[in-house]
């Protein structure tokens, strides 16, 4: 008997979700986690070449790779974004596929407005930012599933703008770490290893403008680790820094500097020899008697604790109570820090960073010269 054809531009939901409702013992952030290792990714042997040992080996190969196609924190982002929408979608009785424009639509309208008797974790309203990644993610799921979800359909787009109008507020930055700042921070600090690998990660972060997760990720070499997110190589007049970034692989530049204490180049070279590095992460943890280096990574999330307990100790912005000065200060301070103070022409800067546009790396200069082109006397008045 002849099977009876689907006409192919049917799209027939998976027989068996992925993910569905999660149970009430487990909590979202559980669920996430599973999201970040297991999302990628629905790659399978197509059916009819389904039992075929050499594709069957290529399936971990094509997931793996699959992975690597959004940056890990993205990932993480994004699966916590699915998990909120979907025990949203389960304390209401609604089903989470296929899409449902309207229903993603009314999400959004309580992301920005949330209802009073919702459970307390939900009763924030969210940024206009956070509903766009939120949008984002969740967009992204719905892609790995096999839906497409139009982000332009007036039940998302409409309320969308409608948000926007009446909750956007302009940006909050970051306090830029200037070039005195940097100074008095890497005074605070011992000459132990400890003291000598947070030297460096202050220095290196600094005049690299990097990211905090660009900066733990560095390896000693190319290709020592898995999980390296770039390498090193120090040479007689400074050291290239070969990182992969949001936008691809770029190369960054960092000269010696005009003296050995504030060197950043020296302070990583300290850092590496006595630490006894020549494989592997380059900014690791250290042993509990702080002799010596271990294999483990930092978490990027040492870079921040280190930013704002050393702007707290070097007496930074001390005018402000200590916890607004917490909060004015992060890894990003760093990157805006060199975008601040470098007194170079803007396209250096915007490389250095490697920033698409000169437009985004003025966001990152808190103090240039705004009025450096005067077009009202240009005008004549």
């Amino acid at each position: 008997m002849k099977q009876k054809r689907q006409p192919q531009n049917c799209q027939k939901p998976p027989s068996k979700p992925f993910y569905g409702p999660f149970p009430d013992a487990r909590s979202e952030s559980d669920v996430a986690s599973d999201e970040a290792k297991h999302a990628p990714h629905q790659i399978a042997v197509p059916a009819a070449l389904a039992g075929s040992g050499a594709l069957d080996r290529l399936v971990e190969t094509a997931r793996d790779y699959a992975r690597q196609a959004t940056a890990e924190n993205t990932n993480t982002a994004y699966a916590k974004d699915w998990a909120h929408y979907t025990s949203w979608c389960r304390r209401r009785g609604a089903n989470v596929l296929p899409p449902s424009p309207e229903l993603i639509g009314l999400y959004i309208a309580s992301c920005a407005a949330p209802e009073a008797k919702a459970p307390a974790r939900s009763t924030r309203a969210l940024s206009v930012s956070t509903i766009e990644r939120r949008l984002s993610g969740i967009a992204w799921h719905y892609q790995q599933r096999g839906f497409a979800l139009d982000r332009k359909d007036r039940h998302i787009a409409t309320v969308l703008a409608g948000i926007r109008r009446k909750h956007a507020r302009p940006p909050v930055q970051k306090e830029a770490v200037l070039a005195e700042d940097i100074r008095a921070m890497i005074a605070t600090l011992p000459f132990d290893l400890r003291g000598l690998r947070d030297r460096a990660i202050l220095l290196i972060g600094y005049a690299g403008g990097l990211r905090r997760s660009e900066i733990v990720s560095l390896d000693h070499g190319k290709d020592d680790t898995l999980d390296s997110g770039g390498w090193i190589e120090i040479e007689d007049d400074g050291a290239v820094l070969f990182l992969r970034g949001k936008t691809g692989w770029r190369e960054v530049e960092i000269g010696r500097g005009s003296a050995e204490h504030t060197c950043p180049v020296h302070a990583l070279a300290q850092w590496l020899h006595f630490a006894k590095i020549d494989f592997g992460p380059l900014f690791r943890r250290t042993s509990r008697d702080n002799k010596r280096a271990v294999e483990a990574r930092l978490s990027d999330k040492h870079v921040a604790r280190l930013i704002k307990k050393t702007v707290l100790t070097a007496g930074i912005r001390s005018d402000l109570p200590e916890a607004e000065r917490l909060a004015l200060f992060s890894g990003h301070s760093l990157r805006a820090g060199l975008a601040s103070s470098a007194d170079v022409d803007e396209r250096y800067i915007q490389k250095h960073l490697g920033h698409a546009s000169a437009e985004m790396t003025r966001r990152y200069q808190r103090r240039r010269d705004r009025f450096r082109v005067n077009l009202t006397k240009a005008a004549g008045l």
